[in-house]
């Protein structure tokens, strides 16, 4: 079988397989939806940083992993929710926070890839990527 039928699944196994072997940052082949899920990683404070490498192929995109000074990673847990198989969308009036508020969802809407917090202040529903805490 060739391909790689979720490119954000495989993103976020790497990233969860990466903290728990406690290393310093992760190599995720890139795409547009994946910058943004790593733009509101940063934005949120769950990542160093993230930066776009050209290696002729295929651009990589390369995440600065967070710890704290105890050596605890800041993503506690990362989960896909949204599947090719099975797609979860909610209604703005349906977001809640996640974790009391210390965990985010990651929302495709139209307005593009935000948090569960920026889609509630825009009154906008979306499909539900994955849930970070």
């Amino acid at each position: 079988m060739s391909g790689m039928t979720d490119p954000i699944a495989d993103m976020l196994t790497r990233v969860r397989n990466a903290i728990k072997a406690g290393h310093l940052l992760v190599d995720v082949p890139s795409s547009k939806m994946k910058v943004s899920i790593a733009k509101i990683l940063k934005d949120e404070g769950f990542i160093k940083n993230f930066k776009l490498n050209d290696d002729n192929r295929q651009k990589v995109l390369r995440i600065y992993l967070k710890y704290s000074e105890e050596n605890r990673p800041a993503i506690f847990d990362l989960r896909r929710i949204s599947m090719p198989g099975r797609r979860v969308y909610v209604k703005a009036d349906d977001l809640s926070p996640v974790y009391n508020n210390i965990g985010i969802w990651i929302l495709s809407t139209s307005k593009g890839v935000i948090t569960n917090k920026t889609a509630k202040k825009m009154n906008i529903g979306g499909e539900v990527l994955c849930e970070i805490s």
